[in-house]
């Protein structure tokens, strides 16, 4: 009697501690970077959360390079970027304990708009390099108005303003020092570049495709003067338009728990839709089609 009586106190107690465990197991999850990304990883948190109710996903923006050094600083669980983590970050993560793991979770294409009215409708990548390094100052020189050039940029802390620097402005040579023009405008969002081109005939910016719209003209881009692509979903996944580039999620180590469970569903057809349903290309070239 003595001895069922003890068993039966551990095994409430044993309940107890399983129940203490799993109420004190975080169930939230803190996601934070990338403009570009902000919309789409937002659909995907809202998705995951009518799946999983008890399990709270908050997303917030600021730039790939902001997203980046909360994860560092370990304020974030997952880093979206619109490029890879610089080495100087990695090795700082790793100086702290930490250890970057990349996961891609989409494709996208950098949307180059101008205002409905001018009637330029395609450039080159030189043609860009000369825009945006302030070489070219009138749009009379690539058959538009004669009007000057207004430059429109993503602020420093972008991933996208990164990769538009290495891949246009420094012609993808890991050795330029080339920088965009002092008299470019560096705005806070892709969004507020919209509004921008959509109320300036000389204005011309970038940003991720996901933004494009029809209150503003999306031109079409070439490598050279042969062909010219638009920034669509088959000429980024048949990587014919000249600035596609992959979308990351970033975490500290091998996910497990929920922010495994948040990933694989990113990652599943139900996420990746979210993804294709904000503009941008989502892994699964099925879905995508």
């Amino acid at each position: 009697m003595k001895k069922t009586v003890i068993c039966l106190l551990l095994s409430i107690m044993a309940l107890i501690c399983l129940e203490g465990c799993k109420r004190s197991e975080k169930r939230d999850l803190q996601i934070k970077g990338s403009d570009t990304m902000v919309n789409a990883a937002q659909k995907v948190s809202e998705e995951f959360m009518k799946v999983n109710p008890d399990i709270f996903v908050a997303v917030t923006g600021g730039g790939s390079g902001v997203g980046i050094a909360s994860l560092i600083s370990g304020t974030c669980d997952i880093a979206t970027a619109s490029r890879e983590m610089k080495p100087q970050e990695i090795e700082s993560a790793k100086k702290r304990g930490g250890n970057p793991k990349e996961i891609i979770v989409a494709y996208d294409g950098i949307a180059v708009i101008v205002n409905l009215k001018n009637p330029v409708e395609q450039l080159t990548l030189d043609d860009l390099r000369r825009i945006f390094t302030g070489e070219a100052k009138n749009w009379k020189e690539f058959g538009g108005r004669d009007l000057p050039i207004v430059l429109l940029s993503r602020e420093v802390s972008s991933g996208t303003h990164i990769y538009f620097k290495e891949e246009v402005i420094r012609e993808g040579k890991k050795d330029s020092t080339a920088e965009f023009s002092p008299d470019a405008l560096l705005l806070t969002s892709s969004q507020t570049i919209v509004e921008e081109v959509a109320n300036n005939e000389s204005a011309i910016g970038y940003f991720g495709m996901g933004y494009a719209s029809d209150r503003t003209k999306t031109l079409k881009i070439g490598k050279d003067n042969t062909n010219f692509y638009s920034p669509d979903i088959q000429h980024v996944l048949n990587k014919e338009y000249p600035l596609s580039r992959p979308l990351y999620f970033y975490v500290n180590g091998e996910p497990a728990g929920i922010l495994k469970q948040f990933i694989d569903f990113t990652l599943s057809p139900q996420g990746q839709q979210q993804f294709a349903e904000t503009g941008f290309v989502p892994m699964e070239s099925e879905i995508a089609k």
